[in-house]
């Protein structure tokens, strides 16, 4: 059995913000009624966060939940745990109309920190980044130029991405573009 490799193995870069391809990160989807309360206590004991609201992320660690639409959230567990997770949220959720999927392996994340992060984001989504619009626990389902992503802020000065793994080097590289010193724009 091969083992797994993180996409594009923890690359970096420095800029006006710094930037770096995170390791792998156990990630779930699940669809079904998010206000269904077997869901609900399901989504806690797979994660240790209760479901969000709309536009929302509860993450702590390697474990979280965003919402991803009205019917569909992103669980985060440590990547070592998807398939026990995946078990159980299919034995507490056994007689309900639900899916649940390891999309682990087909997803890159992204870290970038810095003064500068808001800007950077916005320079390559259409994506209010003020922060009187979008902060700490705001999550966004969007894309960053040519690609689909999601998006949020850990904290001020910080933004986490996901995107397809397929994508994940054109995505590294547009982050990369948009953070290059002396880009900053000044404007937030």
């Amino acid at each position: 059995m091969s083992e797994a490799v993180a996409p594009l193995n923890g690359a970096k870069y420095e800029g006006f913000v710094s930037l770096r391809a995170m390791g792998l990160q156990g990630m779930i989807t699940l669809r079904g009624d998010l206000s269904d309360a077997k869901l609900k206590k399901a989504v806690k004991a797979a994660t240790g966060q209760a479901v969000p609201a709309q536009r929302k992320i509860a993450h702590e660690g390697e474990s979280g939940v965003a919402w991803m639409s009205p019917d569909e959230l992103l669980l985060f567990v440590p990547y070592a745990e998807v398939d026990a997770k995946l078990t159980e949220l299919h034995e507490a959720l056994a007689g309900t109309h639900f899916l649940a999927v390891n999309v682990s392996d087909a997803r890159a994340m992204f870290h970038l920190d810095g003064a500068g992060v808001r800007e950077v984001m916005a320079k390559i989504s259409p994506v209010d980044m003020s922060a009187a619009a979008f902060g700490p626990g705001d999550f966004r389902r969007s894309r960053m130029a040519q690609v689909p992503a999601a998006f949020w802020m850990p904290t001020d000065t910080s933004v986490q991405v996901v995107c397809f793994r397929s994508v994940s080097d054109y995505a590294f590289n547009l982050l990369k573009t948009s953070a290059e010193p002396g880009g900053e724009v000044g404007y937030f």
